[in-house]
């Protein structure tokens, strides 16, 4: 269990999510494939993509639904750097061909895999009891502020938790969904009077050891502009592992804006 164990196991899913192989996102030049429905994706990614962009830092593979692909490498072909290609003024462009679709730019994440040595060498202290939960456990837990830890509309993923209990009170929940076979990814939530006490990242490094003791690759994904929620991944022993840029249909980002 090292780094390259680590990577291998992330590489073959996101090759499973784009369509593709894994040695393509190891590739010098960028990649183009049609993407297409696979069963071992992870779980909640409605496939096709209409424009989905992976770096692991090498390249870019891009996979798109047939209509789009040609947009998508005359994009790739006319930004001069992979980082430019997930930045502004860049996605104003991808945007304009987007529009054409009826989509635009949607969802733009870092992900975070662990260190095994780092994770299993972090000694930050939690002054709370913390307690292994498990599905059994959640039923009452589907409230707001444990909507990062859980998740209400995929129960069935949520397998394991580690909750920080002060005199009995749950002040803080790490939740680990089961996204894909091999693959589970981590959501923290700490009650706003209990920050900055460490919760966060005692929690997020205590699940991420449950989950590799259970031959699981714990991954944590943030927002770039989540200073916050990055802070505690690297504190909790994880690295930066790929990044990633979805578009969705204009009526699916409209319908998520009006949520909020």
């Amino acid at each position: 269990m090292d780094n390259a164990w680590v990577r291998q196991i992330a590489l073959a899913q996101s090759a499973y999510d784009c369509s593709c192989r894994p040695e393509d996102f190891l590739k010098k030049e960028n990649v183009m494939v049609e993407s297409f429905p696979s069963e071992k994706a992870r779980r909640y990614l409605k496939l096709p993509h209409i424009c989905n962009l992976v770096s692991y830092g090498s390249n870019i593979v891009a996979c798109g639904s047939g209509p789009f692909l040609e947009e998508i490498r005359q994009y790739l072909e006319s930004i001069p750097r992979i980082e430019s290609c997930f930045e502004t003024p860049g996605l104003y462009l991808l945007n304009r061909r987007l529009a054409r679709f009826d989509a635009q730019v949607c969802f733009m994440a870092d992900y975070f895999l662990p260190d095994p040595d780092a994770v299993f060498r972090f000694d930050g202290a939690c002054a709370y009891e913390m307690r292994i939960l498990g599905q059994e456990d959640f039923e009452e837990l589907y409230l707001p502020q444990w909507s990062n830890a859980l998740c209400e509309d995929r129960k069935s993923l949520d397998v394991l938790g580690i909750g920080a209990y002060d005199a009995g009170k749950l002040v803080g929940l790490a939740g680990c969904s089961a996204d894909c076979d091999s693959m589970w990814q981590i959501g923290i939530d700490v009650l706003p009077q209990y920050r900055r006490q460490g919760i966060a990242s005692a929690l997020t490094n205590r699940i991420a050891r449950e989950a590799l003791a259970r031959g699981k690759v714990p991954f944590y994904c943030a927002a770039w502009s989540n200073v916050k929620s990055v802070g505690n991944a690297i504190r909790s022993g994880f690295l930066p592992g790929w990044v990633e840029l979805t578009a969705k249909p204009v009526s699916f980002v409209e319908e998520m804006v009006a949520k909020w």
